[in-house]
């Protein structure tokens, strides 16, 4: 049916737009008026330096060792009965890894034994306990070193409580300590070296690298983003003045943000890590962006068809106010989702995360409108964009003739998208389909050894001891048994020993406070860190169970007589958590912003098909990204935390682009038709959302020149899915659904076809 000018429902639906635009125009005015810009732009500055003044900075509240596992996890109810039964040897270990080419000498070991002499009289900062070394002679040493004697490990174990910072204090002076009593710089010599080396290595280590490596990428990340941020904008729109806008803005919400986490996070309201300042930077600057050209774009479109800047300006607001706000809502709830997880790392993410996004929609909806008021169309000096009218008058002035203006129409590739839908969603679907199938191979992994470069300490530490060692002797695992006096700890250690996957298991020990309760140190065969020797923590709980039942005990008594500490063991627990929270988030962000779409859109059908493109374009990134991580790079496995965070992140900002185009579509199809108000819209959106991808990919890609594998993993995928949904989902897929789905796509509401604006009257 056609709508002529005339007729009573065509006027409705107009003064409806009409008040809409006359309520974000009022808002406009608050924020980017004459006067109140300069109010805006006063109340961001002094609410960035008075809350700097006041609150501290969230970089100066990172805690890096934050318990990840709740109390009631198996692991963590171990370490607790491994402290009070075992306390000598309850503390974190260091392992230190002694190695020299063509076999340790015995001045070697009298160094060695020197310094745990020294070490047991003037303990390093937070030392647990040292084994009494120091005390023994050089022949004691020679047992304990690897078949070709070239090799040492012996352990040093600081307190639990004590954060990365501390122990690497304690780690720095017992180096220092080294130096001293060697003379020479055991630490700084090569493995592979005829010097004496020394590497530090296991949990204590590893914990030292892995804040280390964050710590140094927090400044090189943050340079990087700002430098890629700066030259895509220059690229784009050649404007110097412009690039910095968007910059400014994320500059200010980093401001406020900073300090109202640093509150937080003071207050023990939340706890944050370096890892995730770090990907909250990313983000601020890559979303961040976006939202400004969102408004910045449609600013643009407004003066070259609107002489006063004000008016272009206050039409801008009203026509994309909505959907920045819309988009950035959905992220903000996406993100917030985080924290029905019980695993730490994920749970931390969830307020820092949506709070900056939060507070970046807001400066993109107040500080960036009241910039661009301020700037003008010097804004986009030196490409000024001007009227017909404006531009035949400054060719007159200069005395050249006027230019011909630009032809505008439904050709590109909203032209090509409308003649042909049935071939562009079978080819994309088909295409996307192949890459998702790719995700079903892929293999993950816990071992946080694999993500650290082949040259650090802690993981060169580790490949001697894997290959002079038995690699379990990295991390072994305690096994704690309460056996009521009923069952002898040699029949156990008996069991033990026969175990295939076990390499070494300890004499018995028994508890300190009850002696009932026995313990065995155990050395797995495999990697402590791999999904191998992960899987046999659940096989050694249920072997000592066995044992204590056919005993004689209750089935449920002798589960609760069994524990496993360890690194192996939280490590388990870690991928059983993940696997659970990852089973609940997902399904929760889909359902949150299915509901916000529904509001938003009011129809169920486009709600089913922008949902369902996201989902299909995240298998297919994870696919794709695997194939690059795999086969290009060499990685046997991708880290297991990695799905969970892309897809959090690709779902809701891919839906941000989704949102912007259909916003346009859904408008236009009330003044003409909808095979018009899809080409338009695919068109006018087009160059803003293609250079807000490049630039939100560009941003996440930084991530990949980290020499931190889990956020090199992560920046790939994530970087992919941006692609993916700003060259294919975006452009071609969800318009070509729109057509072929026709007035069915606002089902339940309804759609009537106006008159189109190019026909005649």
């Amino acid at each position: 049916m056609i709508w002529r000018e005339n007729d009573p429902r065509l006027i409705f639906e107009k003064s409806r737009g009409k008040e809409r635009m006359n309520r974000m125009s009022g808002y406009g005015k608050w924020v980017a008026g004459r006067i109140t810009k300069w109010i805006t732009l006063l109340i961001w500055i002094v609410l960035v330096g008075v809350l700097t003044l006041l609150w501290p900075s969230v970089n100066s509240q990172v805690v890096n060792n934050a318990q990840n596992l709740p109390e009631d996890s198996q692991s963590v109810r171990a370490a607790v009965v491994a402290e009070q039964e075992f306390p000598g040897g309850s503390g974190v270990p260091a392992l230190l890894v002694w190695h020299r080419e063509g076999g340790l000498s015995e001045q070697d070991l009298l160094h060695i034994i020197a310094v745990y002499g020294k070490l047991e009289q003037q303990p390093l900062p937070s030392q647990n306990f040292v084994p009494p070394l120091g005390q023994l002679p050089p022949q004691a040493l020679q047992a304990s070193l690897s078949e070709d004697r070239s090799t040492l490990v012996t352990p040093v174990l600081f307190d639990k409580s004590a954060d990365s910072d501390k122990l690497g204090e304690g780690i720095t002076e017992l180096k220092a300590l080294v130096r001293e009593e060697t003379g020479s710089d055991p630490a700084a010599a090569g493995v592979d070296s005829n010097e004496l080396s020394l590497r530090v290595s296991g949990p204590v280590g590893i914990s030292i690298d892995a804040t280390g490596l964050f710590e140094d990428a927090d400044v090189s990340l943050l340079i990087a983003t700002v430098v890629l941020v700066l030259v895509f904008l220059l690229l784009i729109y050649r404007s110097p003045i412009l690039a910095l806008i968007p910059l400014v803005a994320v500059g200010f919400a980093y401001g406020v943000t900073s300090p109202l986490l640093g509150l937080m996070a003071r207050e023990g309201w939340i706890t944050v890590d370096s890892q995730a300042i770090s990907i909250m930077t990313v983000l601020l600057f890559g979303a961040g962006t976006d939202y400004c050209l969102f408004l910045i774009s449609r600013f643009r479109q407004m003066l070259k068809v609107e002489e006063n800047k004000g008016r272009a300006l206050l039409s801008s607001i009203s026509h994309s106010s909505g959907a920045i706000a819309m988009s950035g809502f959905t992220v903000v709830l996406a993100l917030f989702a985080l924290l029905l997880a019980k695993y730490g790392a994920y749970h931390r993410f969830a307020v820092p995360f949506s709070v900056s996004i939060l507070i970046m929609g807001i400066a993109s909806l107040t500080l960036v409108p009241a910039l661009l008021a301020i700037f003008g169309r010097m804004s986009f000096f030196p490409f000024v964009p001007r009227t017909p009218q404006m531009e035949e008058e400054r060719a007159r002035a200069k005395g050249k003739p006027a230019p011909k203006p630009k032809k505008s129409g439904s050709k590109g590739i909203g032209g090509l998208v409308v003649s042909r839908p049935w071939t562009i969603v079978a080819v994309t679907i088909i295409g996307l389909g192949v890459l998702a199938s790719f995700s079903t191979g892929i293999k993950f992994t816990y071992d946080i050894l694999s993500s650290f470069p082949e040259d650090m300490e802690s993981r060169q530490g580790f490949d001697l001891i894997g290959t002079q060692f038995s690699p379990g002797e990295l991390a072994p695992a305690k096994l704690i048994i309460d056996t009521k006096g009923e069952v002898s700890g040699e029949d156990f250690k008996t069991i033990l020993g026969g175990l295939s996957y076990v390499d070494t298991v300890s004499e018995v020990q028994q508890g300190a406070v009850n002696p009932q309760i026995i313990g065995f140190d155990l050395e797995f065969k495999d990697n402590p860190y791999s999904l191998e020797a992960m899987s046999h923590i659940p096989a050694l709980l249920n072997t000592a169970e066995q044992a204590l039942v056919e005993s004689g005990f209750e089935e449920a008594q002798a589960q609760d007589s069994v524990w496993v500490s360890g690194q192996t063991a939280t490590q388990y627990d870690t991928k059983v958590l993940g696997e659970r929270d990852t089973d609940l988030i997902i399904p929760v962000v889909i359902g949150m912003i299915t509901i916000l779409l529904l509001v938003y859109l009011r129809s169920v059908t486009a709600t089913v098909y922008l949902v369902g493109t996201v989902i299909l374009s995240f298998f297919s990134a994870l696919g794709l990204g695997w194939l690059i991580i795999h086969y290009l790079l060499g990685a046997d496995a991708i880290q297991g935390a990695i799905p969970l965070y892309s897809f959090v992140f690709l779902v809701a900002l891919g839906e941000d682009y989704n949102i912007f185009m259909i916003s346009s579509i859904w408008k236009k199809r009330k003044r003409m038709p909808l095979k018009q108000a899809i080409a338009e819209g695919v068109n006018e959106t087009g160059a803003v959302i293609t250079s807000a991808g490049l630039i939100l990919a560009g941003t996440f890609a930084v991530l990949a020149s980290l020499p931190i594998q889990v956020l090199v993993q992560f920046g790939i995928i994530t970087a992919i899915g941006v692609l993916l949904d700003t060259f294919i989902v975006r452009p071609f897929l969800v318009p070509a659904i729109t057509l072929l789905c026709g007035r069915w796509a606002f089902w339940p509401g309804k759609h009537e076809e106006p008159r189109s604006e190019n026909s005649a009257q």
